[in-house]
């Protein structure tokens, strides 16, 4: 294979890489503003600046030609190269700023010349503590600014459309968001105008910046120019806890940060998975964050008043003894793989037929890229398990028949699904996640929403992902702590109700449906032994359709499942 030699190191590479990404991908760090691996390459900003050469060779006699050393002379490009776009050669020789001062002064001369008009108002900046342009002015930049005159001025606090504020001063001209618009989403709707230290980005006369996709602008923004009008000042970046899971908008299984603060969703932002979503994720999948913070199921409530978790788990044991066979399941797509396993296992402690699911495929308007037509996170995790949909048109038919309704997570009478009506005089068990359920229930036994739980949803490609917990709940439990691992800071791992800054009204009074489903089977008299999720999902990997799916292989950016079969037939309801 053809080599490289970077910084005096020698590497193998393969033919139509560039070196800017080669080097990133092996541990170099080179400043950059506009490159980005998803689009095209501008070589603009002109910040990642490197020194290159070919070594040289005798014409005549094809033979090395040699120093007084004894080493091969190098022929050095005249200028200084922008390695974004600049493919590698074999045998060619690369110096970054690490190893050639030329390089080195080259970028903070670029950076002065760069910041020359840009605001400096990092302390108001929402992009503080975050920003590339920071971040680089500090590590590679000049000491300070021989500028001694007024800067340009430009528009500020520009609404481009519903979800992107502009500040035009501190644009740095970088075209990310431009070649977005152009080559990711097509639809043209950003552009450069005006000339020369006076240009930035804007939408056409008259037109507004609606893309579906137009908050991922503001991720790639190196600067602080583009921001998401609904986090705007609400929070620092060091402030708030970040940590990695998966979005439980659709069926697409987006890769997601949830930054927290005071133990409260505040911002959801892309998270890089090649296989899944890339970089990108649509704005009506971040703009759900406040029903993780709003309008929650807390405390468990039997026959609509407030009860103790051990009162109301025996109540539902009572209820499931009473039901038996004649107990009518319903598992969901928007609930964990874990809990939805448990649910099948505790219809089978009582002989009932398996749990059917609500299938919600079809039920809203995909888009062809990172939008399913699925709403719900985990309808392929049903499928796998063997769960079969349950007919609408059948469902009234099999809750009148039913002696006990026990559902998990859905909301029959908000859905449609079912009426009051049909539910009168048929005891109900729930474990709901919000206060706006409005399925009446004899023991409601809140649970975690995707946020707060450890789990594994299946997406409609059939990638099995883990769940990571961002937010506390109030009886964190010993796997819950270990999950949050360094994602979430110690502030919120630690605080207690002395601490000024700690409220414990945001906490939710509720558990995963992996802990409490276990404590009904047990006060059933049929024990679930399992000490955490893994546990129970290292059962479920030995199942058909998810061979290889543990907790530990599927990391922070899951596995593919080999392709399987729904499972076996079930009789529909009422047949």
């Amino acid at each position: 294979m053809p080599q490289v030699h970077i910084d005096g190191q020698t590497y193998e590479f393969e033919e139509g890489e560039k070196v800017l990404q080669f080097c990133l991908d092996h541990g170099t760090e080179i400043p950059h503003f506009c490159y980005h691996p998803a689009l095209s390459v501008p070589a603009n900003c002109r910040q990642c600046l490197v020194k290159t050469g070919t070594p040289m060779f005798d014409r005549e006699t094809k033979e090395p030609v040699l120093d007084d050393d004894g080493n091969q002379k190098i022929n050095y490009a005249p200028k200084l190269m922008p390695s974004c776009s600049l493919d590698m050669t074999d045998g060619m020789v690369v110096h970054t700023q690490l190893s050639e001062v030329e390089v080195a002064n080259a970028q903070a001369e670029n950076l002065e010349i760069m910041l020359i008009n840009h605001p400096l108002d990092c302390p108001i900046c929402d992009q503080a503590g975050q920003c590339p342009l920071q971040i680089q002015a500090y590590k590679y930049g000049p000491e300070g600014s021989r500028f001694e005159f007024e800067k340009v001025h430009k528009p500020k606090r520009v609404q481009l459309g519903p979800n992107v504020v502009l500040d035009a001063e501190r644009c740095i001209n970088c075209t990310r968001c431009t070649r977005f618009t152009a080559e990711v989403t097509e639809t043209h709707q950003l552009t450069i105008i005006n000339r020369g230290d006076n240009n930035y980005p804007m939408t056409a006369p008259g037109e507004s910046f609606d893309d579906a996709y137009s908050m991922c602008t503001t991720d790639i923004c190196p600067v602080g120019a583009l921001t998401e009008d609904y986090f705007r000042f609400q929070a620092r970046v060091w402030e708030m806890d970040k940590t990695p899971t998966v979005s439980d908008f659709d069926g697409t299984g987006t890769n997601v940060t949830v930054w927290t603060k005071n133990n409260e969703v505040l911002r959801i932002t892309p998270r890089e998975n090649l296989d899944v979503n890339e970089y990108w994720m649509p704005d009506v999948a971040r703009l759900v964050y406040k029903t993780y913070n709003e309008d929650r199921a807390s405390g468990p409530h039997l026959n609509g008043r407030p009860t103790t978790w051990e009162t109301a788990r025996n109540e539902a044991a009572a209820l499931l003894r009473e039901g038996g066979a004649d107990t009518l399941f319903l598992g969901s797509p928007y609930a964990t793989v874990e809990d939805n396993y448990l649910l099948m296992r505790l219809a089978e402690a009582v002989g009932a037929a398996p749990p059917r699911f609500v299938d919600r495929r079809g039920q809203q308007e995909g888009d062809d890229f990172l939008v399913s037509s699925d709403p719900a996170p985990n309808t392929e995790g049903c499928r796998r398990l063997g769960m079969e949909p349950a007919d609408p048109a059948l469902l009234a038919g099999g809750v009148a028949s039913a002696r006990l309704v026990y559902v998990l997570h859905e909301d029959l009478v908000g859905d449609g699904l079912v009426s009051a009506a049909d539910l009168d005089g048929t005891p109900v068990v729930l474990h709901p996640t919000h206060t706006t359920n409005q399925t009446p229930s004899t023991v409601s036994l809140p649970i975690t929403m995707s946020v707060e739980t450890i789990g594994t949803y299946v997406n409609e490609d059939g990638r099995a992902q883990l769940l990571r917990p961002a937010k506390m709940v109030r009886a964190m439990n010993r796997a819950l702590m270990m999950a949050l691992g360094t994602g979430m800071g110690r502030s919120a791992r630690v605080g207690t109700p002395f601490d000024r800054w700690h409220d414990e009204d945001n906490k939710i009074d509720c558990l995963p449906g992996w802990a409490v489903l276990p404590e009904v089977a047990s006060v059933l008299g049929h024990p679930m032994s399992y000490k955490s999720p893994a546990a129970v999902m290292a059962e479920v990997a030995g199942r058909g359709g998810f061979d290889g799916a543990t907790h530990g292989a599927m990391g922070t950016l899951g596995v593919p499942l080999e392709t399987s079969d729904a499972g076996e037939e079930v009789p529909a309801l009422g047949a």
